[in-house]
């Protein structure tokens, strides 16, 4: 039976970091990564220590086991994530609805992944579920990017609810991404 929650130990946050390993762009054939997707960004244990005391991650497991999670980065991690500076910056300087989207109450999703032996069992979309149900009182809206080439993940990211609201290079890591927003005030 898998269960949906909140990232509550450090054996939790352990758990996250070892399913990210097997599923790091770096470590898959490239047929695997057109057909399953991928993730690339790594963190470190320190760094999901310091995202979970400010928001926790969601996760889903199987008995004890982390099979899923979806990272949960607050706007306040841009100081101890380096890595999505970038990407906070480049949200802040985007319009949605006529104002800049920083003037909303928002937050990024850090990374999303479900098991390969959990695929196609609902999880994905339980996850994003459970940040709802958890953070909507917060925040207005979860913000990611999305590598152009991950077209699984953009695709299950637009069933739950998320829309495209812009497209930028990153040269340095030659990768074209999708800002897509999941407004939580807009119907369906």
């Amino acid at each position: 039976m898998i269960t949906i929650t909140l990232a509550q130990t450090d054996d939790d946050l352990r758990g996250i970091l070892a399913l990210q390993q097997k599923n790091l762009v770096r470590h898959l054939p490239a047929d695997v990564q057109a057909n399953q997707g991928f993730v690339t960004l790594q963190y470190s244990l320190d760094q999901m220590q310091q995202m979970h005391a400010v928001a926790p991650s969601v996760v889903a497991k199987d008995g004890d086991q982390i099979v899923g999670y979806a990272i949960t980065s607050a706007p306040e991690t841009r100081a101890f994530i380096p890595e999505l500076g970038s990407l906070f910056d480049q949200i802040d300087s985007l319009t949605y609805e006529g104002q800049l989207l920083s003037q909303y109450p928002y937050y990024v999703m850090g990374q999303v992944c479900v098991a390969d032996t959990h695929r196609g069992q609902g999880i994905f979309d339980r996850l994003y579920e459970h940040h709802r149900a958890m953070y909507s009182h917060r925040y207005r809206m979860l913000i990611t990017d999305i590598s152009i080439r991950n077209t699984r993940s953009f695709r299950a990211h637009e069933r739950v609810g998320f829309r495209p609201v812009h497209q930028f290079y990153e040269p340095g890591a030659g990768e074209t991404w999708i800002v897509v927003v999941w407004d939580w005030q807009l119907p369906g």
